[in-house]
């Protein structure tokens, strides 16, 4: 069984989540610990595949039953970014909020829990909850773009939304979620064609984003950007 998982995990490793579930799913059952080792690999295998029903059942095992702290958080993380994908967010919310109760604190965690309490509509909350992210990483991308965003949206601080959704940007210039982002605050701030530049690159990386989408559609039928 040993040289089994080694050979599973090597493939996993290796970006090639099909033939390593092939594997896992292959590995006969045997001691509760190896079970769970295996409902570890085969959740991450099926998120990784985007087979997000198949993951949660595996890797709910392991947050019940394992005593591997570090792998439960791992677990606990992933099946929080499948809650706020498949749009539960009320459950990304109780497993973010089961990881600080524990005592894991990230930039991660807190960013995540802005963005659910911004789905939620909750904006203070969600300003909040980045703003911890930044105290810990002041640089983190994913924070400056959200407090940054949450800013402009609410018209709270366009001067420093502005400046957040610049940085954030900046640094991963083709994050479609970011350009997005910084097109808004410019279209906040009355600078169209600023704001349809960015946006038009933001969807042009990300087609099928609905957002973006719509950002898009709002500020070329605002009036003030011309057609092209």
């Amino acid at each position: 069984m040993a040289e089994t998982m080694r050979d599973g995990i090597k493939l996993y490793r290796n970006g090639k989540y099909e033939g390593a579930l092939t594997i896992f799913l292959g590995v006969p059952a045997g001691e509760p610990g190896n079970n769970l080792e295996i409902a570890y690999y085969v959740g991450l295998c099926y998120a990784r595949l985007e087979r997000y029903d198949d993951a949660l059942l595996y890797l709910e095992q392991v947050v019940t039953a394992d005593t591997d702290l570090a792998r439960v958080y791992q677990c606990r993380m992933v099946l929080s970014v499948i809650y706020t994908l498949t749009g539960r967010t009320r459950l990304a919310d109780f497993e973010l909020r089961k990881l600080i109760e524990a005592g894991y604190e990230s930039p991660q965690v807190f960013c995540s829990l802005g963005y659910v309490a911004f789905e939620h509509r909750n904006a203070d909350e969600a300003m909040e909850w980045y703003q911890k992210a930044l105290d810990i990483d002041a640089n983190n991308s994913t924070a400056l773009n959200g407090l940054g965003f949450v800013l402009a949206d609410t018209g709270r601080d366009l001067t420093r939304a502005l400046t957040m959704c610049k940085k954030a940007a900046d640094d991963q210039p083709d994050n479609p979620a970011y350009l997005d982002s910084l097109g808004w605050v410019y279209y906040k701030l009355g600078l169209d064609v600023e704001a349809k530049a960015y946006t038009r690159r933001a969807r042009d990386n990300a087609p099928e984003n609905r957002v973006i989408t719509e950002h898009l559609s709002e500020i070329m039928q605002s009036g003030r950007a011309p057609l092209l």
